[in-house]
């Protein structure tokens, strides 16, 4: 099979998930507290979750995506004066920054699934951590929900916590590994077996944000986050 095409985004639903700001919210106030100096976004897509996280109080926040389309509208936030001065794009990979490159905390938000070769790409990533960084990692959980609309959007796989774990770079220290969204693991569960569609409507997707994830907020803690939709996984250079 001809190898996947990483500079351009097959997908199309990053404008939908855009209105998620209570998802946005939730796992940011995990996330927030380890934004701190330099941070790099690996596959920052149109420039939402840069948006929601980046406050300006970092150092250096650099957005690298591979496809021009997306990066293009990164470009728009930053040339409008909508992202923080902080901000800077690369249009392309992680691999293109020079080795001596380091940051303080690396994301990859909803991007891990996307990358064929997992572990490669975080051992990566685990080279461009300044000691004692962090790398923030959120994925779409259980392979046994795998659907027409992963497929469509270009997802290799799922993942449960373990199998997260299992790439992760072996010398990390492994701060958190949680799953998020008990409810909406509910939506999922129901596209899977019954609506089987390849992309969510903007009605769902308000429906999801506005009325689930509120509730897995509370839901998630009694659950201890052992069941989800979403694996959190965050860990430390030594």
């Amino acid at each position: 099979m001809p190898a996947p095409d990483v500079t351009h985004y097959i997908g199309d639903e990053l404008t939908l998930f855009e209105k998620a700001t209570n998802w946005k919210s939730y796992y940011g106030n995990k996330l927030k507290p380890h934004l701190k100096g330099r941070v790099l976004e690996v596959g920052a897509g149109i420039g939402g979750t840069t948006l929601s996280l980046c406050d300006g109080t970092q150092a250096d926040w650099l957005c690298v995506e591979p496809d021009a389309d997306l990066a293009a509208n990164i470009q728009d936030l930053l040339n409008s004066g909508q992202l923080p001065a902080c901000c800077r794009l690369h249009t392309g990979l992680l691999a293109d920054l020079p080795a001596t490159d380091l940051y303080n905390a690396i994301l990859y938000i909803d991007v891990i699934e996307h990358i064929e070769h997992d572990a490669a790409e975080l051992a990566r990533a685990y080279e461009h951590l300044a000691p004692g960084g962090v790398l923030l990692i959120i994925v779409p959980a259980h392979q046994w929900l795998f659907s027409p609309f992963d497929k469509a959007i270009g997802h290799f796989r799922r993942y449960s916590r373990t199998s997260l774990l299992r790439v992760m770079p072996p010398q990390s220290k492994i701060l958190q590994a949680s799953y998020l969204d008990s409810v909406g693991m509910l939506a999922s569960t129901a596209n899977k077996l019954l609506l089987k569609q390849s992309n969510p409507t903007l009605k769902q997707i308000k429906f999801w944000d506005t009325m689930m994830v509120p509730i897995s907020r509370f839901t998630d803690k009694l659950l201890l986050h052992n069941f989800g939709k979403s694996v959190l996984v965050i860990a430390q250079k030594s």
